[in-house]
């Protein structure tokens, strides 16, 4: 419609005058073709902004289902001493703080003390509990896990709660002090030895837990009898990694079957994909390409370390958990484990080599140790960086893969 044919049905129709007719269709006319544009300039990002609004609401809907979301219960700890190994940074940390805020008595064993001193001081300030400790443990050495636990055992009354939470992931040949592979050594074995030697506390605070930080890499993990520090074949980092992670899963189970009766129950968890200092050797984001095009998506799909924690926090303090033991769960979900983590005869033959390997005695296995016989842990014949294990890079962290 013109402005002149618009005008014209105004004065025929209302008996406007001319002028006034030929104003008032003008104005008409430009409200009309301003709408007209507004409506096809919007009509241009209606498209793109549902695309955007359906892809954000999508990855947000994915990102709650993959981190699992927070622990739902509120239950509190008041009065329970709670021992978490790689407690000054990642996952650990935030069990730690969360587990401090709801009143528990906590033991940060750490290797790094400069880190855990301002790890526990930080916790103390920001949860107002004065009761978070800072605690030397080298999980690559047996001498300083015999000597942290004998000064767990000496100076804690009880021991409720404890998260073998500590771990490196695809780190290069590098052996512990004793001559372990610095995976298994590490993520493994030193936890085992560790476990043993408290069990006799947790057993004394039952109903006290055990909860070993296990991965989803289980799944692809073999033990080799014949070779499990790599001095045989050519050493493959992600392998170890996955062997040292089956190995975790498989001690839950026999663990858990050793203990019943006692009142101590073990479970192991994946805590899903978290953001920390545990994939510092995988290079995941030195190329320009991750860390430019991958990163964005990464971030999507990855939980910061307080969510990471949840799933600890949960086995750690859930009214639902109690008495459940020799369980596998991925993030707060209770999964079946891979098939190999499920074969009895294996978890028997890995405990006992594994009580050998770091001087358990055969009788009992429960809280006694002697140093390994000479020749047993055979150290590898490598420079001082190898043979020790050394990172130069943070402390050992929390597992997150």
């Amino acid at each position: 419609m013109t402005v002149k044919l618009c005008a014209r049905n105004l004065v025929l129709q209302h008996r406007i005058p001319v002028k006034s007719a030929v104003e008032t269709a003008s104005t008409h006319f430009d409200v009309i073709v301003c709408r007209q544009h507004y409506s096809g300039a919007m009509s241009k990002y209606i498209l793109p902004v549902s695309v955007f609004g359906t892809v954000f609401g999508g990855a947000v809907l994915l990102k709650n289902h993959v981190t699992g979301g927070r622990c739902p219960s509120k239950a509190t700890v008041t009065g329970k001493t709670v021992v978490i190994t790689g407690a000054n940074t990642g996952i650990g940390k935030e069990t730690a703080q969360e587990l401090a805020k709801r009143g528990g008595r906590i033991i940060m064993g750490c290797r790094d003390m400069e880190k855990c001193e301002a790890a526990a001081k930080e916790i103390r300030g920001k949860t107002l509990n004065p009761h978070v400790y800072a605690r030397h443990l080298d999980l690559a050495s047996m001498k300083s896990i015999r000597e942290f636990a004998e000064s767990v055992k000496k100076e804690e009354q009880r021991v409720d709660v404890l998260v073998n939470n500590a771990g490196v992931m695809r780190c290069p040949a590098w052996r512990t002090e004793d001559g372990f592979d610095m995976q298994f050594g590490v993520n493994y074995l030193g936890h085992f030895l560790l476990t043993n030697l408290l069990l006799d506390k947790l057993k004394e605070s039952a109903p006290s837990r055990v909860i070993n930080l296990a991965s989803l890499a289980h799944i692809v993990g073999k033990i080799d009898f014949e070779d499990l520090n790599w001095e045989k074949k050519k050493f493959d980092t992600k392998q170890a990694y996955c062997q040292s992670k089956l190995a975790n899963v498989l001690f839950t189970r026999e663990l858990a079957k050793r203990l019943q009766g006692t009142g101590v129950t073990v479970n192991a968890v994946h805590p899903g994909v978290v953001a920390t200092e545990l994939g510092r050797h995988t290079g995941l984001h030195q190329s320009q390409f991750s860390s430019s095009v991958l990163s964005p998506f990464f971030s999507l799909l990855v939980k910061n370390p307080e969510l990471g924690a949840q799933p600890s926090i949960y086995l750690a303090v859930s009214e639902e958990m109690e008495g459940v033991t020799g369980r596998y769960y991925d993030v707060m979900t209770e999964k079946e484990p891979a098939p190999l983590a499920l074969d009895e005869e294996v978890a028997r033959k890995l405990w006992e080599v594994s009580s050998r390997l770091v001087g358990l005695e055969e009788e009992g296995q429960t809280g006694k140790s002697n140093p390994p016989a000479e020749g047993q842990c055979k150290a590898a014949q490598t420079d001082p960086v190898q043979k020790h294990g050394r990172s130069p890079g943070p402390a050992v962290s929390a597992v997150g893969l």
